[in-house]
């Protein structure tokens, strides 16, 4: 049995119900949410003609300040739960975020959501969940 869960969080549904399912599925283990804000995401944001480094970093702030709620309502589900949980923000790539911290901290078993995506959506974005999966040096549950 697993000792230490990664979850993958963002503000999707998704990501709530696969961590509703580790916090059920693995009443023994220590869970950690690990929202990671991505560096490509940030950058992209600011258009090149208004770039400054004062929209860069208010950019950055909005999207830390996503993050710092997507972890509190991470949070507030595990107490609903009497659990507790680790949380743990990012800023980087998704998928490298996701596979470094769990190797590099004792994870034993990730839980991810899937966002369902088919067809061409699927072909043109990837899936985060499929591509960790497929890198990860630990099992891997998606949740849908």
């Amino acid at each position: 049995m697993a000792t230490h869960v990664l979850v993958p969080v963002d503000e999707s549904e998704q990501s709530d119900e696969a961590l509703e399912f580790a916090l059920s599925e693995y009443p023994d283990a220590r869970v950690t949410a690990l929202h990671v804000v991505d560096a490509a995401e940030i950058r992209g944001g600011v258009a090149l003609e208004s770039y400054s480094p004062e929209s860069y970093g208010n950019l950055q702030d909005k999207r830390e300040e996503r993050a710092a709620r997507t972890l509190e309502r991470a949070q507030a589900r595990a107490d609903r739960r009497d659990r507790d949980l680790e949380t743990v923000q990012m800023v980087g790539t998704v998928v490298h975020s996701i596979v470094s911290y769990a190797s590099g901290h004792g994870v034993d078993h990730i839980v991810i959501g899937s966002h369902g995506r088919t067809g061409a959506s699927r072909v043109l974005l990837g899936s985060v969940a499929e591509k960790v999966t497929r890198r990860s040096p630990v099992p891997v549950t998606i949740v849908r």
